[in-house]
């Protein structure tokens, strides 16, 4: 996570599964200062998809996503974790049940592992995550920090 809250994904979820071309992409950006080394992570598991062949149904989503959706639908996942709306739309056409960085943080806040959206919402939209105003605004009412 860009905002340095990766231990939230094990607080919910104990154990999280990465595709081999996600983990790729985030090496990839070591040079970020958000970077981490998910190899020290016991509890992120780096996998490979077995279907190579299936990444040519999603020639309009990057590797990553459609790794993803692969993994995800190969191990039966539970739920994915995507932000870009067409990777979602994908998810949710393989039958998937998908969630994004908002929804995670929605969740953490509900279980009092954060005590505020709204100081990580917008730290998210400093380094660069495009989120409206209007659609920050609505989280923060449903998260009752309005």
């Amino acid at each position: 996570m860009k905002i340095g809250k990766l231990e939230i994904l094990k607080d919910l979820y104990e154990e999280i599964y990465i595709p081999q071309e996600v983990y790729n992409e985030i090496e990839a950006g070591k040079h970020k200062n958000y970077y981490l080394n998910l190899l020290e992570f016991k509890w992120i598991k780096i996998e490979q998809i077995q279907d190579r062949k299936s990444i040519a149904y999603f020639l309009d989503l990057d590797k990553g996503e459609a790794e993803a959706i692969i993994l995800a639908t190969e191990t039966e996942a539970d739920l994915i974790l995507i932000d870009e709306s067409l990777g979602r739309y994908h998810a949710k056409h393989a039958g998937l049940n998908v969630t994004g960085t908002i929804g995670i943080l929605i969740k953490a806040k509900k279980q009092a592992l954060i005590s505020e959206l709204k100081p990580l919402i917008f730290e998210l939209r400093e380094k660069g995550v495009w989120l409206s105003d209007s659609f920050i605004e609505r989280i923060l009412e449903l998260s009752n920090e309005i």
